[in-house]
């Protein structure tokens, strides 16, 4: 069967997975974790690609990104991925290929699913016992969300700015949701959405995707689509990947 292509929207938030091979390390130490940022950092610009959260694990790491253009995701994706390698297999002197093979990418839509997909992604090292904390973390955009360590490789997303008027109002409120976590179902929605390439968000727009995309047709809700545009007309159900 051929692989369906990726729905990918320009202004629109996706949510992205890049996995070591046979979930091997991709970091040896903290070094090569602070050259992927900088490689991140490097290759987001040159595709003027927004960066509204990430995190890095020992086999691989989660991104929230805003594309401009359809094709604008997998250049930068696949850059940062042959860049990062380059430079990896050099200084450890090894040869052949790191990663799992195409990145994963899911769609995300809403207030509340893209606010939850942005814990979602900053709570991984919580979940997986190496902190108590998500700031405490240093290699994710929890302590840039929350006041503690600013990045210049986050773009925040304008509903983080909804959160409040000042700094601090936006810092104070996203702790109470950090505090909060994000549910079971809400993990299990993530995972598997940007696993097998699905969007998250609602569903009268989910409902305009399938109508566009044979991934989301196989999986909208039944009964009559609402009549309900998109999010916004720099957001039309026009780009696969």
């Amino acid at each position: 069967m051929a692989r369906l292509p990726r729905l990918i929207l320009p202004g629109q938030p996706h949510h992205v997975i890049l996995r070591g091979n046979n979930r091997q390390a991709i970091f040896f130490s903290d070094h090569d974790r602070e050259h992927l940022l900088v490689a991140l950092a490097e290759v987001a610009v040159q595709y003027g690609v927004a960066v509204h959260a990430y995190v890095l694990m020992d086999n691989h790491l989660h991104l929230l990104l805003t594309p401009p253009a359809v094709d604008a995701l997998s250049r930068m994706m696949q850059a940062l991925g042959r860049r990062y390698v380059a430079w990896f297999n050099t200084r450890h002197q090894r040869s052949g290929t790191l990663w799992e093979g195409r990145f994963r990418a899911g769609l995300i839509e809403g207030e509340r699913h893209l606010l939850a997909c942005m814990r979602y992604i900053e709570l991984n090292p919580v979940r997986a016992g190496l902190c108590q904390d998500a700031a405490q973390w240093p290699w994710s955009s929890a302590a840039h969300h929350l006041g503690l360590k600013r990045s210049a490789l986050v773009t925040e997303h304008e509903l983080y700015w909804s959160l409040g008027n000042t700094p601090f109002e936006r810092e104070h409120a996203y702790r109470e949701l950090m505090d909060q976590g994000v549910t079971l179902q809400e993990q299990a929605q993530f995972t598997e959405a940007v696993l097998r390439g699905r969007p998250v968000g609602g569903a009268a727009f989910l409902n305009a995707l399938g109508d566009i995309h044979p991934k989301v047709a196989l999986k909208r809700p039944r009964g009559r689509p609402r009549k309900t545009p998109l999010a916004s007309s720099e957001t039309k159900p026009t780009g696969v990947a």
